[in-house]
């Protein structure tokens, strides 16, 4: 039943030039006559309890916004009650008064008579928290039908584009979940519980690892593996293998340990990674993978190895333009149907996030870093993302000069804070650096994975193996041909040869993407 001093809220052009912390989402009686999800007596019940408990407000603040509250009025009482806890003033029947006269909105808030109505209804605070979860899911639910209204009204609005409205239905979604997204605090036992839990199972993994190994051995004893919950970035300028690495990586943890792993890739059709993986698995060179000119020893070599390859839990989505809002739900139902433990992405900066509006591309790719993180501890599964470079490494010279940094990440600022691991791949080779000047160590065919950033462990430079005609990256103790060693081109060089593929045959990556 409505309190006998509710009305229906109704607009005025001249309340929408006053500023609020959360403006509200207006929802009226539909076509059938309903009204939209409320409880005004509770509403009423959470106002006055927060005016009689001295401590009442600090118990809901994580849930209650002006928004959460139905009836206009009360919307105007519960901003009085927050800027007042903001300043640290007590919160009482006579400061909220004072408070809505220095803010100008008493009469629009019922007035004296209404507050002392308010706090004269209430005995105690002890329900207050379930009430307000109680208007929190009211105002969620307004929300969504806000929401699904106006996509609605687009829907039959001829003139809209159906994918960009796809995409704005779920930057919607993803608002409203975000704003509802929160954890209970628990106690720390339950907590401890669970981190020797893991330490056990740990401890019974061969060589310490606790994570999902990525069959380099030195990169693991650094890493313990690929830890659940972590965003991992890997960086590199063009044509250092972000791709093949990642490849390599996914084939071990595929095929020798049997891990499900997925991977989303923005810039290279289904095929031709399926083109890569044939490469790396039968060792075959490109050019012949892609014009079929392979003699008998090599059809044969192709038709055992490639053994390996079929029914290895490897999942592979080529969406172009990929949304993260898209990703996410992707994600869930791999996780969910597959049990995939390992998600990658290739690359990020190829990403969106439709739907929503931004005032740069720094902003839109600090959302998509963000969401990306928020889903590695959604899922509890470690997320490895691909990103270029910019061009400050092409700017420096010497030996030193050439490694990637921490600066050189485009729009790093939102990647580099969201990130628990951040790894650049390295080959001084590229930059006809075959030697190193400390150690005479011959830097031929080798690529270095700089971990420049470990949130839960050391950071530390470890070499691998590249061998570039089967686009492979494999441990540097591992056995290799002599001819892998033959220098492969220079940056200049690279900008004359066909975009098609080097001479290896493995296809190079573009020298700039759109960002």
């Amino acid at each position: 039943m409505l309190h006998p001093n509710y009305s229906m809220p109704t607009q005025n052009s001249n309340k929408t030039t006053r500023k609020t912390a959360t403006r509200p989402v207006k929802v009226g009686p539909n076509d059938m006559g309903k009204l939209p999800p409320q409880a005004i007596e509770l509403e009423e019940s959470v106002l006055g309890a927060l005016m009689i408990e001295k401590e009442a407000f600090v118990s809901v603040s994580d849930i209650l916004r002006p928004d959460v509250f139905y009836k206009e009025q009360n919307q105007r009482i519960f901003e009085a009650i927050q800027a007042l806890a903001v300043q640290e003033e007590p919160i009482d029947i006579l400061s909220v008064t004072e408070k809505l006269k220095k803010l100008g909105t008493l009469e629009e808030a019922g007035g004296v008579a209404y507050l002392t109505d308010l706090t004269r209804r209430v005995a105690s605070a002890a329900h207050l928290r379930y009430h307000a979860q109680v208007l929190g899911q009211k105002a969620t639910a307004r929300a969504l039908i806000h929401m699904a209204t106006e996509i609605e009204e687009l829907g039959y609005d001829e003139t809209q584009d159906v994918e960009e409205l796809m995409n704005k239905a779920e930057g919607d979604i993803f608002n409203i979940s975000q704003q509802n997204q929160k954890r209970d605090v628990v106690q720390i036992d339950s907590v401890i519980d669970e981190a020797f839990k893991r330490m056990r199972a740990a401890s019974q993994n061969e060589g310490n690892i606790s994570g999902i190994p990525s069959g380099f051995t030195e990169l693991d004893k650094i890493t313990s593996g690929w830890q659940k919950s972590d965003l991992i970035i890997i960086a590199a300028r063009p044509a250092m293998g972000k791709t093949a690495f990642v490849l390599s990586m996914a084939k071990n943890i595929a095929v020798n340990f049997r891990q499900p792993v997925a991977m989303f890739s923005l810039e290279m059709s289904k095929v031709q990674l399926a083109n890569r993986l044939l490469m790396n698995v039968c060792e075959i060179e490109g050019d012949k993978i892609k014009n079929g000119k392979l003699s008998k020893d090599e059809w044969n070599r192709l038709e055992h190895k490639v053994r390996d390859l079929q029914g290895a839990p490897i999942y592979i989505d080529d969406t172009p333009a990929l949304s993260v809002f898209e990703l996410k739900s992707k994600a869930r139902k791999l996780v969910r149907e597959h049990k995939v433990g390992l998600i990658i992405i290739d690359y990020l900066q190829l990403m969106n996030a439709q739907g929503m509006n931004f005032g740069s591309r720094e902003q839109e790719v600090s959302i998509i870093s963000r969401n990306l993180k928020t889903l590695a501890k959604e899922l509890d599964i470690p997320i490895i993302a691909l990103s270029q470079l910019n061009r400050g490494v092409e700017a420096r010279s010497g030996v030193d000069g050439k490694k990637p940094q921490l600066s050189d990440l485009r729009e790093s600022g939102a990647i580099e804070q969201d990130a628990d691991m951040v790894c650049f791949i390295h080959r001084p080779e590229y930059y006809h650096l075959y030697s190193d000047e400390k150690d005479g160590k011959d830097l031929r065919g080798l690529g270095q994975i700089i971990i420049a950033k470990h949130r839960n462990g050391a950071v530390a430079d470890i070499w691998l193996r590249f061998v570039a005609k089967y686009a492979r990256f494999q441990n540097e103790n591992e056995s290799f041909d002599s001819e892998d060693l033959t220098p492969l081109p220079s940056a200049g060089e690279i900008s004359i040869r066909s975009s098609m593929g080097n001479a290896d045959g493995a296809q190079l990556e573009q020298e700039d993407a759109p960002f």
